[in-house]
């Protein structure tokens, strides 16, 4: 498997956490492979195969492109061949004013978006290997359209602390941060992202201890709830199992395995 990531330009990193590029020959065989939960939103331009994700006992087609949400458990998805992607990975209070899309949920589609109309050209871009040239048209439209929004300073604000506090710090705390009352922070919070400030939170916490234990899959786990806010070690498992759907020790018996990574 080939997996890299790219910064974004200075102009889209309020919106933007990084590009990312995945190669992966998958054989004659469909197979699946697992997504985990992480605090963002991700726009996602596949080539090859079909790809399918896993929807109430049934495999659902994913058109190319379409948008992954916030998750909230592991996601399952089928391909099979040589199988290409190129991914935006956005902060979840900035992709829907980004695209235009009015906040919700199972926004998976984006068939009648703009945005569908860069896939032939991707295509024929990421079949010949130009990579970067993929990337630099898609970063192009991306500009032009954060171009024609007014990024709110509050969001921005807000979605900065939730990060740096690794998304440890109370509502009311990222509210005076963002110099807005809770009210308000959640109110255009909600309307940006679908999400409250509190879920947004949760995941991003997730996301750190889950990253710990790829990285460090014999750590303490009593000291990475310490070292994460968590209450406890139980705290810790109670969530981790709650996004993940399994404990942070079977979690990381698995990476010592080299599994359960993200595409």
């Amino acid at each position: 498997m080939h997996h890299q990531e790219f910064e974004p330009p200075e102009e889209l990193r309020d919106a933007i956490k990084c590009f990312w590029h995945n190669r992966q020959d998958f054989g004659e065989v469909q197979s699946s492979f697992e997504v985990q939960p992480d605090g963002y939103v991700e726009i996602i331009f596949h080539f090859g195969d079909d790809l399918s994700i896993a929807n109430k006992g049934s495999l659902q087609v994913l058109e190319s492109p379409f948008m992954m949400e916030l998750l909230h458990q592991p996601a399952i998805f089928y391909t099979q061949g040589r199988f290409e992607i190129i991914a935006i990975r956005c902060y979840p209070w900035a992709v829907f004013d980004l695209l235009g899309l009015p906040a919700g949920k199972n926004k998976a589609r984006l068939s009648g978006h703009s945005i569908v109309l860069l896939q032939p050209e991707l295509k024929s871009l990421v079949l010949a290997g130009n990579i970067s040239e993929a990337l630099a048209l898609v970063k192009q439209y991306l500009l032009k359209a954060h171009s024609q929004i007014d990024p709110s300073s509050m969001l921005f604000k807000a979605g900065v602390a939730m990060r740096k506090a690794n998304g440890t710090m109370p509502v009311s705390e990222v509210a005076a941060a963002a110099h807005a009352t809770v009210r308000t922070l959640e109110r255009n919070f909600k309307q940006s992202s679908g999400h409250t400030v509190k879920d947004v939170s949760a995941l991003i916490r997730f996301e750190q201890a889950r990253n710990y234990l790829w990285l460090y899959p014999d750590c303490n786990l009593a000291g990475l709830a310490h070292d994460l806010g968590y209450a406890d070690q139980s705290h810790l498992s109670r969530e981790f199992k709650r996004y993940s759907g399994t404990t942070p020790a079977a979690f990381a018996r698995k990476a010592r395995q080299g599994l359960g990574r993200r595409i």
